[in-house]
């Protein structure tokens, strides 16, 4: 080395608050900072009833069953639920075809068919 020339000193290559890169002194620079302490929280939730489950497993049948209860009693009950809002929309159909074909019946009928359906109403009260 040159013993004229300065002691070489140590940069550091620090980015500023615009995004611009510079050199400087690490002398100069403001103590680190401490990271942010970090909290751990735990969350208890209430657990789900696992009656069934526990009956399962209680009763010696095993894991097999335990898996088929949580696997497939949601599904079945999902199963249930549209099959009996697919049978309350067939009633309704149903209903309300029967009042269609009974008012058309009544408007469209005869003096005929008005007798007959008097002497059907006597033949069936006792």
């Amino acid at each position: 080395m040159n013993p004229h020339l300065p002691a070489p000193r140590a940069l550091t290559v620090i980015q500023l608050p615009d995004g611009t890169y510079t050199y400087t002194d690490p002398r100069t620079l403001p103590a680190p900072q401490a990271p942010p302490q970090q909290i751990v929280q735990h969350i208890h939730h209430a657990p789900p009833d696992r009656t069934v489950q526990r009956l399962a497993l209680g009763s010696g049948v095993g894991a097999g069953t335990v898996a088929a209860g949580v696997y497939f009693g949601p599904l079945l009950v999902g199963v249930l639920t549209a099959i009996a809002a697919n049978l309350a929309i067939l009633a309704l159909l149903v209903a309300v075809m029967a009042w269609g074909v009974v008012t058309v019946v009544k408007s469209v009928g005869s003096s005929e068919g008005k007798a007959a359906s008097k002497s059907l109403r006597k033949t069936r009260r006792p």
